[in-house]
């Protein structure tokens, strides 16, 4: 009796563990983490919940984006994001070019926003448009 609920439990065990290590490899997050580090661009997002905030990564730099839900002509839908990063120091070496290409990428997964950039990028991206003109 001892020795089939020792197996039972490890049995369990072993399920607990199989669980846990692909929950660990599946979870988004990681691979924002993994992202993040390599330098690449990811988006970790929940489409279909307005409530929870845009995060994203580009050039070592984590952004987070703050989606507002607006009425457009057919229906309701996130109509302004608004951008920041905590990680000011690490913005050092970005452009234009490189802030556009953000902009065209989130704007393919939310047509109808108009994107803020919160300081200070939005000064950063002022000032450019002035030395271009």
């Amino acid at each position: 009796m001892t020795v089939i609920l020792f197996r039972l439990f490890l049995l369990i065990a072993i399920g607990i563990i199989v669980y846990s290590i692909g929950k660990y490899l599946l979870d988004p997050r990681r691979k924002l983490e993994a992202a993040h580090l390599r330098g690449d661009f990811f988006i970790l997002d929940e489409a279909d919940n307005v409530r929870k905030n845009l995060l994203f990564t580009y050039r070592n730099v984590m952004f987070e984006g703050e989606k507002f839900l607006g009425a457009t002509e057919e229906s309701l839908e996130v109509t302004s994001i608004m951008i920041s990063t905590e990680d000011t120091d690490k913005l050092q070496g970005l452009s234009k070019r490189d802030f556009y290409f953000i902009e065209k990428e989130i704007l393919i997964h939310y047509p109808k926003a108009e994107i803020e950039w919160k300081n200070p990028i939005n000064k950063l991206l002022k000032r450019m448009e002035k030395n271009n003109q």
